[in-house]
């Protein structure tokens, strides 16, 4: 049996970009990827934007809470995302470290939050396949 992989999605509050990332990365790899989020400053809640144009399409993060990036995050996830918030990271050998630069959803309504939406989605398919097919 092959273990997890492991992917964790950062930016600075943790409610937005790296929340959406989160559940769409859940949503499509059924349980074959296990997902993390954290921020370096986590936010109260999740955005409620995002959880909008999140529940458009039947995905529910109104439940989740923000989370303090740790060292442990970093150090047992093989993929590690940045959300172009400029939030860093423990850099730690054999880890895959990308950034996608993202416009950031806050304080912006649900129309405004789509595209960023649309676009971490058609990323996290192309990363789901790029796992799961490796």
């Amino acid at each position: 049996m092959t273990r997890t992989p492991e992917v964790l999605f950062v930016c600075v509050h943790n409610a937005g970009r790296s929340q959406l990332a989160a559940a769409l990365l859940r949503h499509y790899s059924l349980g074959r990827i296990a997902v993390r989020s954290a921020g370096s400053e986590p936010a109260e809640q999740v955005n409620p934007a995002a959880a909008a144009a999140l529940a458009e399409w039947g995905l529910d993060i109104t439940d989740e809470v923000p989370t303090k990036l740790s060292a442990e995050d970093v150090e047992v996830s093989d993929v590690v995302i940045t959300m172009g918030c400029g939030d860093t990271c423990p850099v730690f050998p054999g880890k895959r470290y990308l950034d996608w630069p993202l416009e950031d959803p806050a304080g912006q309504g649900v129309a405004a939050v789509r595209p960023i939406r649309d676009e971490i989605d058609r990323r996290v398919r192309g990363l789901v396949a790029e796992i799961l097919d490796a």
